[in-house]
């Protein structure tokens, strides 16, 4: 974990600062397309500034070329401060100068993204999550060379297609792993430090970010 950005905590309990990590999606946003990406590319600084993490860009809609030019757009606004991640896409991730991808469960091994990342010539070390849906993937994942797993659905599912939401006890089995594992799936302000009870080194969202304002859900989550 120590290629994450994660710092000690200040307080008296030993230990990490909660991991925040921003999935960005767009088509959330009001406006056409060239608004959406202003309005995305705005929230991406936001979160940037407010002491996000990880950004994860799922703009899983658009085409390779128009996903690259928004990636490196991205990448200029994430700077060095925090991470940038792209979804699924080890080649956009190299092109931009990503600091890492996240796979789906479908994608190919992260091992395999690690020999092409190193073939590519990428200097840095690139910090690889994976969607896992039920704790018996996990142990799968880290075995094959992930950083984190993004576990989900936790409190809800985000359409029809997912899992059942496995609630703080699958959370719970899935945090016994080793392997750090942030929460997915109907995170509020009001439920996430329940996750963080049960061993969730980190809270991901999409609407979470993207519907508050930033500083105050990053405040609210390390108090």
């Amino acid at each position: 974990m120590s290629h994450l950005p994660v710092e000690r905590s200040s307080s008296s309990t030993p230990g990490w600062i909660l991991l925040l990590y921003y999935i960005t999606d767009r088509t959330q946003f009001d406006g056409d397309e060239d608004a959406r990406r202003r309005t995305l590319l705005a929230k991406i600084e936001e979160a940037v500034s407010c002491g996000v993490n990880l950004i994860q860009l799922r703009e899983r809609d658009l085409p390779t070329r128009d996903l690259e030019a928004l990636a490196n757009q991205a990448r200029g606004v994430v700077g060095h401060s925090s991470r940038l991640l792209i979804n699924s896409r080890p080649d956009v991730a190299i092109a931009c100068g990503a600091d890492g991808v996240h796979l789906r469960s479908s994608d190919i091994a992260p091992q395999e993204v690690r020999k092409i990342w190193g073939q590519s010539g990428s200097g840095n070390r690139l910090a690889i999550g994976v969607s896992c849906h039920a704790a018996d993937k996990i142990q799968a994942a880290a075995s094959t060379g992930a950083d984190f797993v993004v576990f989900a659905p936790v409190f809800e599912k985000a359409n029809s297609r997912e899992t059942t939401p496995t609630g703080l006890d699958g959370l719970r089995e899935a945090c016994r792993h080793n392997i750090p594992v942030l929460a997915l799936g109907g995170i509020t302000l009001e439920n996430a430090h329940s996750c963080k009870d049960v061993g969730a080194a980190g809270i991901a969202g999409i609407r979470l970010f993207q519907n508050n304002n930033v500083a105050d859900v990053v405040r609210r989550l390390r108090s």
